[in-house]
C-alpha cells in the first residue's frame, strides 16, 4: 500500500530551472522566466533557418576568434522588444563577461564585466 504524506505533491511543481533547447544543431540555454514565453522553440529554429535571426555557432566563432576563453552561459532573451543572445564567458584570469548581441543582425550591441581587454586576442599581421 502506498502511503501518501501531507507534504508530498501530487501535480509536477512548475518549472523554476532553465530548460536547454535544440535550435539549429547546437544548444542554448533559456531562461526560465525572461524567455520570450509567446515563442515556441520550433518558431526560433524557423527563424534561423530562415535567417529572420542569426544562427549562434556564428556569433560562437566571431567570439572564439576576438576573444580568449570559455562559454559558461547562452540565453535568448527578448529585451526591450527585440530578441537578443546573452553569452556569458570566463576569461583566463577568472573573469566573467558578457557579451549581448542583436539576434536580427549579430551585432554586438554590448559587452560588460572586469578586465574585458585581457580577454582580446592579438591581431595576426
Amino acid at each position: 500500500m502506498l502511503t501518501r504524506y501531507p507534504h508530498t505533491r501530487t501535480h509536477p511543481r512548475p518549472r523554476t530551472r532553465p530548460r536547454l533547447v535544440p535550435l539549429a544543431g547546437v544548444l542554448i540555454l533559456l531562461a526560465a522566466a525572461p524567455a520570450p514565453a509567446e515563442e515556441h522553440w520550433h518558431d526560433l529554429y524557423e527563424a534561423v533557418r530562415e535567417e529572420q535571426i542569426v544562427a549562434l555557432p556564428s556569433l560562437l566563432d566571431w567570439l572564439e576568434a576576438r576573444y580568449d576563453g570559455q562559454v559558461l552561459e547562452v540565453e535568448l532573451e527578448r529585451d526591450d522588444g527585440r530578441l537578443v543572445y546573452e553569452i556569458e564567458m570566463l576569461g583566463p584570469q577568472g573573469q566573467k563577461v558578457e557579451f549581448e548581441f542583436a539576434a536580427e543582425s549579430g551585432e554586438l550591441v554590448g559587452m560588460e564585466g572586469v578586465k574585458i581587454d585581457a580577454m582580446r586576442r592579438k591581431e595576426t599581421p
